[in-house]
């Protein structure tokens, strides 16, 4: 089965420009595809998740990814899906943040021996001479097609920037100079890039003479078309110290039962086969392919040995059974005898603020050991966290164990 055949079975692929002309291109060698990234924080979340499982789809089938991330366009900020101006970032900042993005997309793409590149688009975008710039890909776009796609519609009300309106233009500029460098002829995306990446692929065909194409992916939905991958802390990181390998487990593990099988295909390396078997599973038979899915997202994402202590920890909160050393810990310190219960967890972002912990205590949605917590005053004694500790349940599926520091 050819490399796009696979991404289609597999759920990824939204739109293709010139789809016959690139299978053609993808079975008969290799080719050189790109992704952008910009920089926007210090950790991908589960959406970029999504697009390197893709990349590494497109690796394994023997093509070459370039990692593109936006040390250039980062200090502009992509207008697509905002409603708002995104915050000016500095560049200490873009360069950090490009930094931790290595670490983390290399559990997916192997960049050893040239098979993979990570470029920084900085590196021309920064240096370009802006007269230069309008003569060189200016008439190449037209302002009326660039006001009706979709990126720049919607912002329309609201009041679009000059600097945002020239992402396009940024955008299609990187793919067009990743193909005079790199020989790239492939730009890969979410599909509210559509726009962007069409704007790329024509500027090249035009100016350059040259092939060039362009992939969307549908984006990470739910069976509601709500964007997955958000929590009640916010998104949901590929960073275990922003997002703990034991949240990250249980958030997959608690999936709906109808997103069960779009998420084993889209997100692990499963047989199809299996995928489907898994999915086809009903009532509480699919526990058995939420536990899959979880174990697997997470072994991809921070390695087998966290996965098996996050799933360890799940069956010892949940099942009875195992080690309860790797559940999420509260740490109570010596001078924490004697506080307020509440004070503690709120310090340990366990509640977002004593409000919210004592509202979900009087609705009964917090129970200590077995019993429900009453008791907003409750202070904390030696004895509640000695041996295992107190283990403290909010809501139906978040779980808490303090112990004695």
């Amino acid at each position: 089965m050819s490399v796009f055949d696979t991404l289609k079975e597999r759920g990824y692929l939204a739109q293709v420009t010139h789809e016959e002309e690139l299978k053609q291109a993808l079975e008969n060698g290799q080719v050189t595809f790109y992704m952008g990234f910009d920089p926007t924080a210090d950790s991908l979340h589960v959406g970029h998740f999504l697009a390197l499982m893709a990349m590494s789809h497109m690796q394994k089938a023997g093509h070459r990814p370039i990692c593109l991330v936006g040390g250039g366009t980062g200090t502009v900020g992509d207008p697509s899906g905002r409603t708002d101006m995104r915050k000016m970032l500095t560049d200490e900042d873009i360069e950090y943040n490009c930094n931790c993005f290595k670490k983390q997309m290399e559990r997916f793409i192997d960049f050893s021996d040239g098979k993979a590149l990570m470029i920084n688009n900085g590196e021309w975008l920064r240096k370009l001479n802006y007269i230069e710039l309008l003569r060189d890909v200016g008439p190449h776009f037209s302002v009326n097609r660039m006001l009706a796609a979709e990126c720049y519609r919607q912002r329309l009300e609201r009041g679009l920037t000059f600097l945002e309106f020239n992402y396009m233009i940024m955008q299609a500029y990187d793919f067009m100079e990743l193909n005079r460098r790199f020989g790239c002829v492939l730009e890969l995306g979410g599909d509210d890039q559509w726009s962007n990446i069409i704007a790329g692929v024509e500027l090249i065909r035009r100016k350059e003479a040259k092939p060039a194409y362009g992939m969307t992916f549908n984006l990470l939905t739910n069976s509601e078309g709500k964007k997955m991958g958000k929590t009640a802390k916010g998104a949901l990181w590929l960073d275990p110290k922003k997002t703990s390998p034991y949240d990250f487990y249980q958030y997959w593990r608690n999936v709906a039962d109808s997103d069960v099988e779009k998420c084993l295909a889209l997100l692990t390396f499963l047989p199809m086969d299996e995928v489907r078997r898994l999915g086809a599973l009903r009532d509480q038979q699919i526990n058995k392919a939420k536990k899959v899915l979880a174990f697997e997202v997470t072994k991809l994402v921070h390695g087998e040995a966290e996965a098996l202590k996050a799933q360890e920890a799940a069956q010892a909160l949940f099942g009875g059974q195992g080690s309860m050393d790797n559940a999420p810990t509260v740490i109570v310190k010596p001078e924490d005898i004697g506080r307020k219960l509440l004070d503690v967890l709120v310090e340990a972002k366990v509640f977002e603020s004593k409000g919210a912990g004592r509202r979900l205590i009087a609705q009964n949605g917090v129970s200590i050991g077995d019993d429900k917590w009453t008791d907003t005053e409750r202070t904390i004694a030696a004895e509640d966290i000695e041996g295992e500790g107190m283990l403290v349940r909010k809501g139906k599926k978040k779980f808490y164990r303090l112990i004695k520091g």
